[in-house]
């Protein structure tokens, strides 16, 4: 595992974009680029500044996206495409509708409207297996330290299923519900953790001091469906990139470690 410690959340994001640009540019100009660089990746606001960085560099022409395939990690269930709240719209919102040429068709977006669910979830990681598995996936952690929506005690071997979402979450989420738990759906489609874990790489987004206790059990703790984030000590191409204030909880050594060891990373 590595840990890239930045200053603060844009310099964060800043090093992200360019790590996931630099792959999928390495992968257009490698052995490989007959296919498509698969990409997995989340919503929520931990990769916003990510995506605004992407959208710039590939206006600039730093960064083509016409052969990615992507993979988004979840959705709620019972809410539409067109409705604001749901990832489909967020995604569209916040990161493909902004690129100059991205294919529609290699956008893939769990559909929480769909009428067998559980066919759904078995047909996306049919999907992701056709074209090889993901080379890269970002994601970001909750509070609780739950990837996608595989809350605490989600067995570290789950794939891609239906996910009944804690108060926890229901609250932390309620942000982009008008403050109003109520709206908030109760469950979601979403990968399972093997589902990520099974990527080539693993990049996770950890920011601020509400994060602080979910870094520490990431690199420092027991492996333990309870901090479902553990199970990175577990992936040989694990990077988290996180931001000084989620440090707090880090023991000295670690932190100085990895401030060490990554210190031509630091922006």
């Amino acid at each position: 595992m590595r840990v890239i410690i930045q200053r603060d959340y844009l310099r964060t994001c800043l090093w992200a974009a360019k790590y996931i640009a630099d792959r999928i540019n390495e992968h257009e100009n490698g052995p490989e680029k007959d296919r498509p660089f698969v990409l997995g990746l989340p919503t929520g606001s931990s990769p916003l500044g990510v995506y605004r960085e992407l959208i710039r560099m590939n206006h600039d022409g730093e960064l083509s996206f016409k052969n990615v395939v992507t993979f988004n990690m979840d959705e709620y269930m019972g809410l539409t495409r067109e409705d604001p709240h749901s990832y489909w719209h967020f995604m569209h919102e916040n990161l493909f509708d902004r690129l100059t040429d991205i294919k529609p068709e290699n956008i893939n977006i769990l559909d929480g409207m769909a009428e067998d669910p559980e066919k759904e979830c078995e047909e996306y990681e049919k999907k992701i297996a056709s074209y090889g598995g993901i080379d890269l996936f970002l994601g970001g952690i909750g509070v609780d330290g739950h990837l996608a929506f595989n809350e605490p005690f989600t067995s570290l071997r789950s794939r891609t299923g239906i996910r009944k979402l804690t108060t926890n979450t229901k609250v932390a989420n309620s942000r982009f519900f008008d403050n109003d738990i109520s709206k908030v759906p109760s469950s979601a489609l979403s990968v399972g953790v093997a589902t990520v874990t099974d990527s080539k790489e693993v990049l996770i987004l950890i920011h601020g001091h509400n994060k602080a206790r979910a870094l520490a059990e990431s690199v420092e703790g027991a492996i333990t469906s309870k901090w479902t984030c553990s199970v990175l000590q577990m992936h040989n191409g694990a990077i988290i990139a996180c931001d000084e204030a989620a440090c707090g909880e880090l023991t000295v050594d670690t932190y100085k470690y990895f401030l060490d060891a990554e210190r031509e990373e630091r922006l």
